[in-house]
């Protein structure tokens, strides 16, 4: 009785102590997120959390609960046990026979008492505080107050100044404010291991996922800031004077800062160039390995080889994927494994060199199994990490066993046709019917079984005409006939199959000139054995006794399944076409020889048509059609036309104009996201055409000049060369240009 009530102290204690290491892990957790807040750093984050719950833990100290102390605290708890649950705790023979009794009575009323008695702890108390330092995180990080206090700062030597310009400076009424101060913060992915920088220069040049923060400060009131970027404007926020905004890089692209003073007036800075770098997937070579591999049965099987995997910023993991497939035809199975390699992979690296043995006989390969394998390898990106798998390599063990083409008693036949094997899809849909008789309604479940019903009587009729037993089909209702009705030219199935080999079935003997259907008088017909004959149904077959016996015990296994398919019982009916399926597939290794079929069977010629040469009835195909060539550029063309025009004239833009620049701008954006530095200036001046009033004279030159250069260069046409023209000629024209 003292063991029972032990046990029911040491559950106690275990509960206990659970809720204190509960208790603790609260107070990390609830750290470690608000440091995560502060520095997007998990290493920060992990180490924050140790040392949170390493000091929690020895406040509560969780370990020093003992069973003396959890019996002195349900005796302070409880009025009914008079401070005697500690006789639990004494063997029961050290004990008088009164102290028996007393230990007896005292273990009943523990198992009722800790049920009710709750263990000392604060795990509420935890709970709330965790929750409310989350959330205090949350909210300064969401309304921009938290700062990088753990990024290292990358001094930037030239600071490149914000400029900004009035979009019309007709309107300046008071001073505008002076940018004071301009940081941009750049946090990337926590997997690339690279450290945060704060620049005061606006280009940015980062790696896909990082997170940017611009922070302005003007001199001077200022009624909202807001940025631009590939056509989408976004504000930013007002915290006490500091302007923040914060976005994660998917695209290269461009921005620009516009802001507007309380006087209603707005200026625009010039274009900043986002150039973003895709994290690259992972690239693997392979070394010592050749793209097929053949064995013998009696060879050792085993490939070595040496794989060399990559990338930029660290590997998670490599394996390989193997697929072992045995068999062939429908009967082919197909095995897939992930092997290991030799040495260990340490996830973090960029670079590793791994090594691996594979042993097909551990793979329990056999003659004949092929094997297919693949490198792959993934990196660390997150959310969705970047899978490189390298090609596919085979390696095959010879089988011992040769089923080609081949001849028996010098007459090459193809004893087993392709339909000789479908007995396996009706097992694979009769599966199927079991595992969806809860789905199905009643009259549907039973359809579906009448009609594979359906298909066994079918294929047993198709075998059966390999035994002689087309005439058999009339012993079922449904139109059928008997056997003396029977026309052996018309396939009873025709409707139902697709028979690709009996139209030429009785083609595969050659014709010797005999006729097959009388006896010949000069003597037995060497062919005899081999013929269909309806006549006699012991010899209306092309198989040899023991194959004819098996086969007819296969097609009365047959009547069996579609016996219970009918009657709706496909349960029933899975042993006897497992056990069919048995029978054909040993006939079919039994007579496995081979011809080659002929591909193409050509439809027969018209003779009365035959080398007629006329073309009446044949007609020319002809096509007219215009194709325009869509140009990407219209817009861009069309401004260096207006650009050339407004620097003749010294006109004003109007605001088609600026419509017009926009456009352009947009075309020239979409074509220099793969180059931003490229055409930034380009971009930048048009920018200016498009919003600015005033504009010089050297900025339209410019911007022509840019956009020239930016346009792609016009196909040369074939065209006729007009004027004289000469070897001469041309090396004259060339010394010329080189002595001007």
């Amino acid at each position: 009785m003292s063991k029972t009530g032990k046990d029911i102290l040491i559950r106690f204690q275990t509960r206990w102590q659970l809720l204190l290491w509960l208790e603790v892990f609260l107070y990390a957790i609830g750290g470690a997120v608000f440091t995560w807040f502060f520095s997007f750093n998990l290493l920060i984050s992990i180490f924050t959390f140790g040392i949170v719950f390493i000091v929690a833990a020895f406040l509560k100290r969780p370990w020093e609960i003992d069973l003396q102390e959890v019996s002195s605290f349900i005796d302070r708890k409880s009025k009914k046990l008079e401070y005697s649950s500690g006789l639990l705790l004494k063997p029961t023979e050290e004990l008088s026979g009164l102290a028996k009794l007393q230990q007896q009575k005292i273990a009943k009323e523990v198992e009722a008492e800790s049920k009710q008695i709750q263990p000392e702890h604060k795990l509420g108390t935890a709970a709330i505080t965790s929750v409310v330092i989350i959330s205090i995180g949350f909210f300064m990080f969401y309304f921009g107050l938290t700062e990088n206090y753990f990024s290292k700062e990358t001094a930037i030597p030239e600071e490149e100044i914000i400029v900004f310009r009035p979009t019309d400076s007709t309107t300046l009424k008071s001073k505008a404010p002076v940018l004071e101060d301009q940081q941009l913060t750049i946090n990337y992915p926590g997997y690339t291991g690279l450290s945060n920088s704060t620049s005061s220069k606006m280009d940015i040049k980062a790696v896909e996922g990082s997170r940017v923060t611009w922070k302005l400060g003007f001199e001077g009131a200022v009624d909202s800031v807001s940025l631009e970027s590939m056509g989408r404007r976004r504000p930013m926020k007002n915290n006490n004077g500091v302007y923040t905004g914060t976005s994660v890089l998917e695209n290269s692209g461009f921005y620009n800062f516009r802001f507007t003073d309380t006087a209603g007036a707005s200026y625009v800075s010039d274009l900043y160039a986002i150039e973003v770098t895709k994290d690259k997937a992972p690239v693997i070579i392979l070394e010592g390995l050749k793209q097929f591999n053949s064995f013998n049965y009696d060879d050792e099987k085993r490939i070595n080889f040496s794989a060399s995997i990559t990338d930029d910023f660290g590997l998670a993991n490599a394996h390989i994927i193997a697929t072992v497939s045995r068999g062939t035809g429908e009967s082919v199975k197909f095995r897939e494994e992930k092997l290991s390699f030799d040495n260990a992979v340490e996830s973090g690296n960029k670079s590793l060199n791994l090594t691996k043995n594979i042993d097909l006989d551990k793979m329990e390969m056999e003659p004949g199994d092929e094997l297919y394998f693949y490198v792959e390898a993934s990196d660390l990106k997150q959310p969705k990490a970047n899978i490189t798998r390298s090609e596919t390599h085979f390696a095959v063990i010879k089988d011992t066993i040769d089923y080609g083409p081949g001849v028996d008693g010098g007459l090459g036949v193809d004893l087993m046709p392709d339909y000789f094997r479908s007995q396996r899809q009706l097992i694979i849909d009769t599966e199927k019917l079991i595992s969806e008789r809860g789905k199905l309604s009643k009259e549907e479940f039973n359809k579906t079984s009448n009609d594979l019903g359906f298909d066994q009587k079918a294929l047993r009729l198709k075998y059966g005409q390999f035994m002689g037993d087309e005439a058999e089909g009339g012993m079922e209702t449904g139109g059928e006939t008997s056997g003396d009705d029977h026309d052996h030219d018309e396939d009873p199935l025709a409707d139902y199959t697709h028979d690709h080999d009996g139209d030429n079935e009785h083609n595969l003997i050659e014709d010797d000139g005999h006729d097959h259907g009388k006896e010949s008088e000069e003597g037995e017909d060497p062919l005899a054995d081999y013929l269909h004959n309806h006549s006699d149904p012991e010899s209306s077959t092309l198989f040899t006794d023991n194959l004819k016996a098996m086969l007819r015990q296969a097609l009365n296994i047959m009547w069996d399944a579609e016996l219970h398919l009918r009657l709706y019982e496909p349960e029933k009916s899975m042993p006897f076409q497992y056990e069919a399926l048995e029978l054909i597939q040993e006939i079919k290794n039994s007579a496995r020889i081979y011809v080659h079929r002929i591909g193409f069977d050509p439809p027969p010629i018209k003779e009365d048509k035959r080398l007629t040469g006329e073309l009446d009835e044949v007609g020319n195909y002809r096509k007219n059609e215009e194709l325009e060539e869509k140009d990407d550029f219209i817009f861009m063309r069309t401004s260096v036309l207006r650009l050339e025009k407004l620097k003749e004239s010294n006109s004003n833009i109007t605001e088609t104009d600026r419509e017009l620049f926009e456009k352009a701008g947009n075309e020239l954006a979409e074509k220099a996201i793969a180059e931003p530095g490229r055409y930034l200036k380009v971009l930048q001046d048009l920018k200016r055409l498009s919003e600015e009033q005033q504009i010089g004279k050297e900025i339209i030159i410019e911007t022509q000049k840019g956009l020239l250069q930016a346009l792609p260069k016009a196909k040369s046409e074939p065209q006729k060369r007009t004027g004289f023209s000469g070897k001469i000629n041309d090396l004259l024209l060339k010394e010329l240009e080189l002595n001007e």
